[in-house]
């Protein structure tokens, strides 16, 4: 699998990159702003989490992977609708946002465990 730190960066790069290829309106830059922000926020978060000074600094971190994840989904799928190209590279991000949410959550979940265990 690849390392998750690599992945997030490579979502954001690849969300710019469809972003690049959106019509130029005022109406698509306002969402093309939005998933640029939370794309991004997904790999600098997640980056964040990996200095955390503690369990619960961690959790919380991640947390916020968690919501950019699915804030970058949201914007994702309101694309699928509302744009009249790019639909199979949308879909694509779409399940690599979701993969990556999944991912998070679980990760969550097990530190939570392992701190309730401890």
């Amino acid at each position: 699998m690849q390392d998750l730190k690599l992945r997030t960066k490579t979502f954001a790069v690849n969300c710019w990159e469809l972003c690049t290829k959106l019509p130029k309106t005022r109406e698509f830059s306002n969402y093309v702003n939005q998933l640029l922000r939370s794309s991004s926020s997904v790999g600098a978060n997640y980056r964040a989490s990996q200095r955390a000074k503690s369990t619960a600094d961690f959790i919380n971190k991640l947390k916020i992977v968690e919501e950019e994840a699915d804030e970058s989904a949201y914007w994702l799928e309101l694309f699928l609708q509302i744009s009249d190209s790019n639909h199979e590279e949308i879909k694509e991000l779409h399940k690599e946002a979701q993969e990556i949410l999944a991912i998070i959550v679980a990760s969550i979940k097990t530190t939570r465990k392992n701190q309730i265990s401890k």
